[in-house]
C-alpha cells in the first residue's frame, strides 16, 4: 500500500522529470547584477532539517513528504563513480524559469539488477517503481552557489542570454556501488516538505572520461597564430575570452593548467556562458602562477559537425568540464557542470599549492 501511494504522489512529476532540463537554466528574473538581486551563495541546510533515511526505503521518504513538489530538480552532470562523487542539479518551477533559493535534499535508492523491459519513459517509470522498496540513502542538502561575476567580466554571450543560469545546487553523495540509482529531492515549499522526481544516475558507466590522480591526455588546443588571429574561430564567447594564449601541449607536463571545456553560445545546459565569464574571472587573479585555456566543444564552432577531437580525447558526454592539471601532468581536481568564483578559487588554489 505505502509503495502504491508513493508512485502516486510520484506521478504527477515523473514526465516532467524525464524530459527535464538538461542542466543549470531557464528563463529566470534573478538578475545577474549583484545590485539588482543576483543569486546568492548560500551553505547546505542540516541534515538534520531533512528526514533521515536510515532504515527506510526510498517509498517511505517519499511518504514523509506532504505531497509532490511543484518545482523541478534537474541534474547538471552525468558523470558519477562507486564512493563520494560532486553533484550539481538546477531547480526550476515547471515554466522552466530558474529558481535559486529552494532549500532541498537529494535521496538516493539502487535499482535492483535485472535486464530492461521498456526504454524512455517507460523504463524511468519501471526503474523507479524497481527501486521504490530499496533501501533509501540521504538525505544529502544542497548548497547554493552564484555562477555569476563581476560586471567586468560578464560577456554578451551570458547578459543577452535571458536562459543563463545564475546559480548552482551541489551536494556531495556516496553511491555505494555501481549500477542505476534512482533520485527524490525534497523540497521546503511553505514550510512543508515535497517529493520531486530526478532522472536516474547510471554510476560507473562513463568509466574512460579522466579522473583525478590519472595522467591528462595529450590534446593540442588552437592558439590565434592558429587561426590568423580571428579569435571566433577559437571562442564563441562575445567577446572573446583570453583563455587560449598558448597551446596546451606545450605546457602539459611543465606548468599547471586549468583546462575549461564550453561552448558559450551553444551549451545546452545554460551554464558555458556563465563558467567561462567566472574562468575568465579567475584567469585574471592566478593567470601567472597557471596556464588558462578554454577548449570549444563543436568542429568549426557548429553543433551540427559534431564534437572536436579534443573532447573525444577526454571522453566526455557532457558540457562543460574543467580539469585542474598539476605541473607534472596528472589530473588534481576535475569539475562537470555549473561551478561559481568560490569553487573555483578553492580549485585552483589546492593546484597551484595555496
Amino acid at each position: 500500500m505505502r509503495r502504491s501511494r508513493a508512485l502516486a504522489a510520484l506521478a504527477l512529476v515523473v514526465a516532467i522529470a524525464v524530459v527535464a532540463f538538461t542542466g543549470c537554466g531557464g528563463d529566470s528574473d534573478t538578475s545577474t547584477d549583484s545590485s539588482q538581486g543576483a543569486a546568492e551563495s548560500r551553505p547546505a541546510p542540516p541534515k538534520s532539517d531533512f528526514p533521515s533515511a536510515e532504515g527506510k526505503t526510498l517509498a517511505q521518504v517519499v511518504e514523509a513528504a506532504a505531497g509532490p513538489s511543484t518545482l523541478v530538480v534537474s541534474p547538471a552532470a552525468k558523470v558519477f563513480y562507486e564512493g563520494r562523487n560532486r553533484y550539481p542539479f538546477g531547480v526550476f518551477e515547471r515554466d522552466g524559469s530558474q529558481v535559486a533559493d529552494a532549500k532541498v535534499a537529494l535521496y538516493f535508492a539502487r535499482v535492483p539488477l535485472k535486464k530492461g523491459t521498456a526504454a524512455g519513459t517507460e523504463r524511468e517509470k519501471e526503474a523507479l517503481e524497481e527501486a521504490l522498496d530499496q533501501p533509501a540513502v540521504g538525505p544529502y542538502p544542497a548548497a547554493v552557489e552564484s555562477i555569476t561575476t563581476q560586471p567586468a567580466f560578464r560577456a554578451m554571450t551570458t547578459t543577452d542570454d535571458p536562459d543563463a543560469a545564475t546559480a548552482a545546487y551541489v551536494t556531495h553523495v556516496d553511491f555505494p556501488e555501481d549500477g542505476e540509482w534512482r533520485i527524490v529531492a525534497l523540497i521546503e515549499e511553505d514550510g512543508e516538505l515535497k517529493s520531486s522526481l530526478l532522472p536516474s544516475a547510471s554510476v560507473g558507466a562513463f568509466a574512460r572520461v579522466p579522473r583525478p590522480g590519472q595522467k591528462a591526455p595529450l590534446i593540442h588546443t588552437p592558439t590565434p597564430e592558429d587561426v590568423g588571429g580571428d579569435l571566433s574561430k577559437i571562442t564563441t564567447r562575445i567577446p572573446p575570452d583570453t583563455q587560449n594564449e598558448v597551446d596546451y601541449a606545450d605546457v602539459l607536463g611543465k606548468e599547471p593548467i586549468v583546462l575549461l571545456f564550453a561552448t558559450p553560445q551553444f551549451c545546452q545546459s545554460r551554464v558555458c556562458g556563465p563558467v567561462a565569464d567566472v574562468t575568465e574571472q579567475i584567469k585574471q587573479l592566478y593567470g601567472d602562477k597557471a596556464k588558462f585555456i578554454h577548449m570549444e566543444i563543436y568542429n568549426d564552432n557548429d553543433p551540427s559537425k559534431l564534437v572536436r577531437p579534443q573532447v573525444r580525447a577526454f571522453h566526455l558526454p557532457s558540457e562543460p568540464w574543467l580539469f585542474a592539471i598539476d605541473q607534472s601532468g596528472r589530473i588534481e581536481a576535475e569539475i562537470e557542470g555549473a561551478f561559481g568564483v568560490e569553487e573555483l578559487t578553492r580549485t585552483v588554489k589546492g593546484l597551484i599549492g595555496e
